[in-house]
C-alpha cells in the first residue's frame, strides 16, 4: 500500500473523476491528500441505534442548521456535509483527518474509513470540546482526505451510504 501523492491525486481527479464539486483544486489539493470543505451542517436529535447485521439500525434525527456566510456551533455533536463528491476505484481506499486549525479552535472531526469502491458526497460528524463554541464559514476546509493505494483491486463498496448525498 501507498499514500497518493498530490500528482496523483490530480491525475486521478482530472482521469478517473475522483473528486468532483470541489471549490479550488489548487487550494484544496494538499501535499498527501485533498481539503474538503463544508456544505452545511445539523444538530442531532434523538438517540441511534446499533446492531450487528444492520437490521435494527436506527439513525438519529437531525436538525438542519441554516446559515448563508457563517454558522455558529456551541458545545456539541454535529453532523457536517461536504461540497465534494468523491469517486474511489476499486484499487483505492481514503481515510480523513482534521484539518489542524480546527482542532487548534477546540474541535474535531469524527470520520469513518472511505471504502473503495465508495461514491458519495460524504458527512463526518463534528464535536465541539470548546466551551466558548466554534464559527465555521461555508465552503470552510475541515477535513483532508488521505487516499491509499491496494495493494490490489477489492470488490468494493455495496453499503447503504454509496451514492449519498448526489
Amino acid at each position: 500500500m501507498a499514500v497518493l501523492s498530490s500528482e496523483e491525486i490530480r491525475k486521478r481527479i482530472i482521469e478517473d473523476d475522483l473528486i468532483r464539486d470541489y471549490i479550488d483544486l489548487e487550494t484544496q489539493l494538499q501535499p498527501n491528500g485533498f481539503d474538503c470543505t463544508l456544505r452545511g451542517a445539523a444538530k442531532l436529535r434523538g438517540c441511534g441505534r446499533m446492531d450487528f447485521d444492520n437490521s435494527r439500525r436506527q439513525l438519529p434525527e437531525l436538525e438542519d442548521i441554516e446559515f448563508k456566510d457563517w454558522v455558529y456551533l456551541p458545545k456539541g455533536v454535529y453532523r457536517a456535509y461536504l461540497n465534494e463528491v468523491v469517486k474511489l476505484g476499486n484499487d483505492i481506499m481514503a481515510i480523513a483527518r482534521p484539518r489542524s486549525s480546527l482542532i487548534r479552535c477546540g474541535a474535531n472531526v469524527l470520520t469513518a474509513v472511505w471504502d473503495a469502491g465508495y461514491e458519495g458526497r460524504s458527512e463526518v460528524g463534528i464535536v465541539v470540546h470548546n466551551e466558548a463554541g466554534i464559527w465555521l464559514s461555508k465552503n470552510a476546509r475541515i477535513v483532508q482526505l488521505v487516499f491509499i493505494k491496494l495493494t490490489s483491486e477489492t470488490e468494493g463498496y455495496r453499503g447503504i451510504y454509496k451514492g449519498e448525498n448526489i
